[in-house]
């Protein structure tokens, strides 16, 4: 299969609106300058990358040379550069990937993604992760990854003070987490450009290796993923919703496999790939705030 080049992508075009809502909320919230200096203080960024570093296996042409090539052509389609460093860790029992560094950007993956994943699929899950670098959301993503560790920091320099702030600020963080999802799938479905492949890897990420991956279990798949996309979450009360999102073993792949295919159905995905009739930011969240809000009530954002 011959994938285009996107040359010139912005990320913007894609951006779904509930991404771009939720991290406006964090950016408006009260301390979020203090967290983000108390984070170039710890020096967190460069501890991060020093754990990578120190405990993983870089990636090289030599000695992986199909999973770096896989991981440089992501980066070709989606118009990243320089390319990021990568890195192999260790098998977790699941598929694995993560994404650090302000400055100088890496990617992680484990090795049960190399494995169980084939050069499309793994095109999906490098996109998904190099989305944060296309939409300059590396700040806030490395900010929710340690702020569990940061609040306390906070709490015992500022008396429980910045601890509070910085409880106001997880909750929205994790919010902002799970909508930036939605933009990251749809960097990666940009990457691997196969609706095909992109529910199958949705599929492996929910634990599903190859042997299980039947046309009736990928058939029933989409009816679920799309029964769920359907449904109205404004009666899902405030508590219910920060439990969840503060889950850190739910993959949520079903309603992330249901947003992406709307995306797809709506003709969005097919006119950025061809170049034709797209639209403005604006317009694309006026168009798609209004179906997922009206027509489906989709919308774990006003409650909060």
């Amino acid at each position: 299969m011959t994938r285009k080049i996107l040359t010139g992508l912005s990320s913007e075009a894609y951006e779904h609106p509930f991404d771009r809502k939720a991290l406006a909320s964090v950016q408006n919230m009260p301390g979020v300058s203090l967290l983000l200096k108390k984070i170039n203080e710890y020096g967190i960024d460069r501890l991060l990358r020093l754990q990578s570093l120190g405990s993983e296996i870089r990636i090289s042409p030599r000695n992986f040379p199909e999973l770096h090539q896989t991981f440089v052509e992501t980066c070709q389609i989606l118009d990243v550069a320089p390319l990021p460093e990568l890195y192999l860790f260790r098998g977790t029992g699941h598929i694995q990937t993560y994404i650090v560094g302000v400055e100088k950007p890496l990617v992680g993956i484990n090795l049960d993604a190399m494995e169980w994943l084939g050069v499309d699929e793994l095109l999906y899950v490098f996109g998904h992760e190099i989305a944060r670098i296309k939409s300059k959301h590396m700040i806030y993503h490395q900010m929710a990854i340690v702020m569990p560790t940061l609040k306390n920091l906070l709490s015992s320099t500022t008396l429980g003070v910045g601890g509070l702030v910085a409880g106001g600020m997880e909750l929205g963080l994790y919010n902002w987490r799970m909508m930036a999802r939605f933009t990251a799938d749809r960097a990666a479905m940009l990457a691997c450009q196969d609706i095909d492949v992109a529910t199958t890897t949705l599929m492996k990420l929910a634990g599903l290796p190859d042997e299980y991956l039947t046309a009736a279990v990928i058939e029933d798949f989409l009816v679920q993923a799309r029964e769920f996309a359907s449904n109205n979450f404004d009666s899902v009360d405030k508590v219910t919703k920060i439990l969840s999102y503060t889950e850190p073993g739910l993959s949520w792949v079903v309603m992330r496999a249901g947003e992406l295919l709307k995306w797809v159905d709506s003709g969005e995905y097919d006119n950025l790939i061809q170049q034709t009739n797209l639209k403005t930011p604006e317009e694309l969240e006026e168009k798609e705030g209004k179906t997922l809000q009206e027509k489906e009530g989709w919308n774990f954002l006003t409650s909060w």
